[in-house]
């Protein structure tokens, strides 16, 4: 027997084999690695002869499929919270291109589209601008703050470094009604101090001249006994309707509802009030229907507002002129009226007339504290009303409140 050819045929069987195994096993990679690249969901974990390597890379992609649900969250989270934040998000690269802005900064700055835009463009004030060069250029937060006056706004933005992309992020926010709150503030102080000034100059001069030798006089003691007596009683009303405002600004004002008809809550306010009007020169009347649908109020509350009302119409308007109270029914409930032919109000000023101490016009002087219209809109919120004047200079002014039905 011929060995060598025995071998030689065993040999050829062998690499046969192998080679079959070889291609087979080939074939199944190239399948599983097209699978991974086109359906990586449709792997398959039992592969013969790869059950290791199908196994390994099922773990791989389970692992990889919990980090990638994980990540989709944290940005679901994270857009939530900037579509709800009030304050305005941008990031800018390094070429100064915006590659994210929330709402609230595209109504800030007041565009629909500003991805893919040039942050000058979208910012469109030259501080705003510099404020994010000076970041970009020293690597450094900065912050601006600019008025606005054509849209009667106040924003800051603070620009912080990417050091991790070479851009910036951009905050911006809305100072408006800081501003405001900062000027009502300042106002106030300004106010009330104006409002003591005046009184406690006056007792000053009196009890100086008291001191002087008027008290002994038969006739100038008593007369100047009564003036300090009047500023005085100014003084404690003037206390006493902050304490009232405090009061009922914090909510510990118990109201005493009960159903009443709006007519007699105008002819009771228009009674309260005629003589004073008849001794200014004034025509003072009711107009309001029979059949007006009765509303749950605190009576003496909201005459109380009527009164203030009205009496600052009598201040304001001149002999001659006329105020009418007025009520009609609408869908919510029922609204009241106070409307004066008297000097009216600037339209710059409609919006603080009912702040404490304002003062259209500093130079009017007569009674009164200057806090009869902040308590009046107090008491209507308390209500669960609303409270507003229209008026132009010249042509008088008319106070509406709106009391809800219940």
């Amino acid at each position: 027997m011929n060995w060598s050819l025995v071998v030689i045929v065993v040999l050829l069987i062998a690499c046969g084999i192998l080679a079959w195994r070889y291609y087979d096993l080939k074939k199944r990679l190239d399948e599983y690695a097209r699978l991974v690249r086109v359906a990586p969901e449709k792997l398959p974990t039992d592969v013969k002869q790869i059950e290791g390597l199908s196994n390994a890379v099922a773990s791989l992609q389970a692992a990889f499929n919990v980090e990638r649900s994980t990540l989709n969250a944290q940005n679901e989270r994270l857009a939530t919270v900037l579509e709800q934040l009030t304050d305005g998000v941008i990031i800018v690269d390094a070429n100064g291109l915006i590659q994210l802005a929330n709402p609230a900064a595209q109504r800030l700055f007041e565009t629909s589209s500003a991805l893919g835009r040039s942050v000058i463009e979208v910012l469109r004030n030259h501080q705003l601008v510099e404020a994010w060069r000076r970041c970009q250029q020293t690597g450094e937060m900065q912050s601006e703050s600019v008025e606005l006056p054509a849209r009667r706004q106040f924003l800051q933005v603070i620009a912080i470094p990417d050091t991790h992309a070479s851009g910036s992020l951009l905050l911006a926010q809305d100072l408006t009604r800081v501003r405001r709150l900062e000027t009502v503030r300042r106002d106030f102080i300004s106010n009330i101090s104006h409002e003591l000034r005046t009184p406690l100059a006056s007792l000053k001069a009196l009890t100086e001249t008291l001191q002087g030798g008027a008290l002994s006089d038969p006739e100038a003691g008593p007369r100047f006994l009564g003036r300090i007596n009047a500023e005085v009683d100014a003084l404690t009303q003037m206390a006493q309707e902050l304490l009232d405002l405090s009061r009922i600004e914090s909510g510990q004002v118990e109201l005493m509802l009960m159903p009443l008809d709006p007519k007699k809550l105008l002819n009771s306010a228009a009674d309260r009030m005629r003589l004073q009007a008849e001794r200014a020169g004034l025509k003072l009347r009711v107009h309001c229907a029979e059949d007006l649908q009765s509303v749950r109020v605190d009576k003496a509350r909201l005459e109380q507002v009527l009164v203030n009302l009205i009496h600052n119409a009598v201040k304001f308007t001149k002999p001659g002129g006329e105020i009418t109270l007025e009520a009609e029914s609408t869908s919510g409930g029922v609204k009241f009226a106070v409307r004066d032919t008297g000097v009216g109000i600037p339209s710059e000023s409609l919006s603080r007339i009912f702040e404490r101490f304002y003062r259209v016009d500093r130079s009017r002087t007569g009674s009164g504290t200057g806090l009869g219209l902040s308590i009046s809109r107090h008491i209507v919120e308390a209500h669960g009303g609303k409270i507003w004047a229209n008026s132009r200079e010249g042509e008088g002014s008319v106070f509406h409140f709106e009391i809800p039905s219940v």
